[in-house]
C-alpha cells in the first residue's frame, strides 16, 4: 500500500455542489471538490475545493486547515473579524466557527478536515 498521496487532480472527477439555498446571502456560488484522501473511518479528508463568486453562511463542526491556491475571498467571523484571503494564505477553522464565506473572485484551496 502506497503511503504517499500527491495533490494531483489529473484523472480525478470533481464533485459538483453548492451551499444549501437557505444559507446563501448573495449570488449563486457553485462548488467543485476533488477529495484526494479519506482516512480513519471517514474522519479525515484532504483535497482541493473551488467556489465561484457568492456569499453564504458557514458553520464548522469540524477542524479544517486550508491553504488558498488562487482567487480572493473574505471569511467573516460571527461577532468578530473579517479575514481577507488570497493565494498563499493558510488558516485553520476550529469546531464551533460561525460566520460567512464571501467569494469575491473564484477561489481554490487545499484542505485537510478532521471530524
Amino acid at each position: 500500500m502506497c503511503r504517499f498521496v500527491a495533490f494531483d487532480l489529473a484523472g480525478i472527477e470533481a464533485e459538483e455542489g453548492a451551499p444549501l439555498p437557505e444559507r446563501v446571502l448573495s449570488g449563486a456560488p457553485r462548488f467543485r471538490t476533488w477529495n484526494l484522501e479519506e482516512a480513519f473511518d471517514g474522519t479525515l479528508f484532504a483535497g482541493v475545493w473551488e467556489s465561484t463568486p457568492g456569499h453564504w453562511r458557514i458553520e464548522y463542526d469540524e477542524w479544517e486547515f486550508c491553504h488558498i491556491l488562487s482567487g480572493h475571498s473574505v471569511v467573516h467571523e460571527e461577532g468578530g473579524e473579517s479575514h481577507t484571503l488570497k493565494a498563499g494564505d493558510s488558516f485553520v477553522t476550529r469546531p464551533g466557527f460561525r460566520g460567512s464565506w464571501e467569494v469575491v473572485e473564484t477561489t481554490r484551496k487545499e484542505y485537510v478536515i478532521r471530524l
